[in-house]
């Protein structure tokens, strides 16, 4: 089953949240590409408008949004996302992930586009605080 970290960037206040993505909410995910808006009730923020910016894979290669396809390429790159040149003229071969989720990609980057009435801190609190008593009553139960 797919799972996701994803990091939300909240344009007005300048702070990330990191949210746990799995089970069916996480498989909507997979296709879609660097650009696509998102409906926040896939990362458990109902009522927000999140753009994918970027992410990474399982080996920590960058996502590129100008590099089509779910695969893992390698490019001679001289600017850009994945290298900074020291010089000027300088080129490097570089491996690098296409703009489009797959099932190997880790992380997923989002911003923010529209915002909600509720803030994104009391919506990730609540979901915490649902987790934690799952927690609590698992453990009731193994305890019987």
């Amino acid at each position: 089953m797919v799972e996701f970290k994803v990091v939300v960037n909240d344009t007005k206040t300048g702070k990330s949240y990191q949210v746990q993505v799995s089970g069916h909410h996480a498989n909507s995910l997979v296709g879609k590409k660097i650009g696509d808006e998102v409906d926040g009730i896939f990362v458990s923020l109902p009522g927000y408008k999140l753009q994918i910016t970027g992410g990474t894979d399982k080996d920590g290669f960058a996502m590129r949004p100008d590099l089509p396809g779910m695969g893992r390429r390698r490019l001679l790159v001289s600017k850009g996302k994945c290298f900074k040149p020291r010089e000027k003229g300088m080129r490097k071969k570089k491996s690098i992930r296409g703009n489009t989720i797959s099932q190997d990609i880790v992380q997923i980057n989002m911003k923010v586009i529209k915002h909600s009435s509720k803030p994104i801190e009391q919506l990730l609190k609540l979901e915490e605080k649902m987790e934690e008593d799952k927690k609590v009553e698992e453990v009731k139960e193994e305890q019987k």
